[in-house]
């Protein structure tokens, strides 16, 4: 087995382990997919009844948002499994087998993505049944979904750097809470980002998650032309801007974490 196929093999070995972990361990995902869902019917039902948007309804609005939400939660299950592996010794077998250090990562990447995957399923029908609609073609549709599924992939990368870089589950709880509330909530994810004041307005028009949640929105015809566009560019190219914010968290991400475990199970 040769140096590009053997992490490959590896990681789908790996990434089997987690998905009959996950299976035993229901509450991980379950807690990825019950707390969005809580979200769109807080939002929907409570504070859609005063929150009004431009020329569409608050519910379609609101859905492109909680599935990037939902994204951002359900990624950080690799960064909080990760520590926990840490903590449990599970890596220092895998130190005594004969397998490339970057299919753990691949494993666990690609098991969360089969998570997240399953949740956008479950939020996407929880969605229709609040009022969600998509109006754009099925291929479309299928192309939101796939760059939904990209970033999370992307992301999984970003929290497995920041979990082995703190190596326990509290710490990384801790940061993963105060890094994914701001990202979250200074964003167009739940309101008009041109109602906001002049600063938190350019750093809502510049996160990241704003620009993946008007991307799914353009995607599944979830906008408004009564709406006041933005002058940002990621508002303006949201498609191609999230495109560009995926290769370079891949890029930059993916051998940082595999250098940090490395360095894990050298210690």
């Amino acid at each position: 087995m040769n140096a590009l196929t053997m992490p490959v093999a590896d990681g789908w070995t790996i990434a089997k382990r987690n998905t009959l972990k996950i299976r035993r361990s229901p509450d991980l995902l379950g807690a990825a997919i019950m707390f969005p869902i809580v979200f769109v019917l807080m939002f929907a039902y409570v504070f859609g009844s005063v929150i009004e948007v431009p020329g569409m309804s608050y519910r379609e609005f609101l859905l492109p948002g909680i599935f990037v939400q939902a994204v951002i939660m359900g990624a950080q299950i690799t960064g909080y499994t990760l520590t926990l592996d840490l903590q449990k010794g599970i890596f220092d077998r895998f130190r005594s087998l004969p397998m490339a250090p970057s299919g753990v990562l691949i494993g666990q990447t690609v098991s969360d993505l089969l998570m997240n995957l399953a949740g956008l399923v479950v939020m996407a029908v929880m969605g229709l049944i609040v009022g969600w609609r998509v109006h754009t073609s099925p291929y479309e549709a299928v192309l939101g979904f796939g760059l939904l599924l990209l970033f999370a992939y992307a992301f999984s990368w970003f929290t497995a750097t920041v979990a082995l870089a703190l190596r326990t589950p509290e710490s990384f709880n801790n940061i993963a809470t105060m890094v994914s509330f701001p990202l979250m909530f200074i964003s167009n994810a739940f309101l008009d980002s041109s109602r906001l004041p002049a600063p938190l307005r350019v750093i809502a028009e510049w996160n990241p998650v704003s620009t993946f949640t008007q991307a799914a929105r353009e995607l599944f015809g979830n906008t408004s032309t009564a709406m006041k566009p933005s002058d940002a560019w990621p508002m303006q190219h949201a498609v191609p801007a999230s495109l560009l914010w995926i290769a370079v968290i891949l890029v930059v991400f993916v051998p940082l974490a595999t250098r940090l475990y490395k360095r894990a199970v050298s210690t």
